[in-house]
């Protein structure tokens, strides 16, 4: 399994609240980044991400993902990354989990045809994302964070982790940013059409 994964079943497996799927989304393509790195399908140069000889994961996301690096200079920041895989990624893992059958669909029970919540089933790989979880692996752990799941965890990392926590947390903080310039602006129009 990849972190990436882990995460994406970790914030299924979250009940005590809702995940943000933006800031899912940025937290899974910092995920890509780390099992990129540990699959040498990149490096990091400070901010840079430098694509080195493209080897397959055996993880249809995570090879994807290595499909999609830039492959020429300057390269591409972290930063850029996220933004750029980020987009839509938290939906194209919980599809992936479903098809390969780590979740299911659970209906609504007075409206037959409404979907409902997308539940984990009982898996290997639920078992051990949640022992991950629990060993409180500090990348794991500081990428959900970000998602907005547990607390950040306390302790030492590699400066090229700190490098990509970091952008992840920034890309988090500037989404939240622009979640709250909305809420103003439309509380600024619905004003202005009250006063009409």
């Amino acid at each position: 399994m990849t972190t990436a994964r882990d995460l994406a079943i970790i914030a299924l497996d979250t009940a005590d609240k809702p995940v943000e799927q933006g800031d899912l989304s940025l937290a899974l393509a910092g995920a890509e980044v780390f099992d990129l790195l540990d699959a040498r399908a990149l490096v990091l140069d400070g901010d840079r991400i430098l694509p080195s000889a493209p080897a397959p994961t055996g993880d249809r996301l995570l090879d994807e993902a290595a499909g999609t690096l830039v492959r020429e200079e300057p390269y591409e920041s972290v930063e850029d990354w996220l933004w750029r895989r980020g987009r839509g990624l938290s939906a194209a893992y919980v599809d992936d989990l479903e098809r390969t059958g780590l979740t299911s669909r659970r209906r609504g029970r007075r409206i037959p045809l409404r979907t409902g919540r997308t539940e984990l089933v009982d898996s290997a790989a639920r078992r051990q994302a949640e022992e991950r979880r629990a060993a409180g692996e500090p990348v794991l752990a500081a990428l959900a964070a970000a998602a907005g799941i547990g607390e950040e965890p306390a302790g030492e990392l590699a400066e090229e982790a700190t490098a990509v926590l970091a952008a992840v947390g920034d890309a988090v903080m500037e989404l939240e940013a622009v979640r709250q310039r909305k809420v103003i602006e439309d509380a600024a129009f619905d004003n202005v059409w009250r006063g009409y």
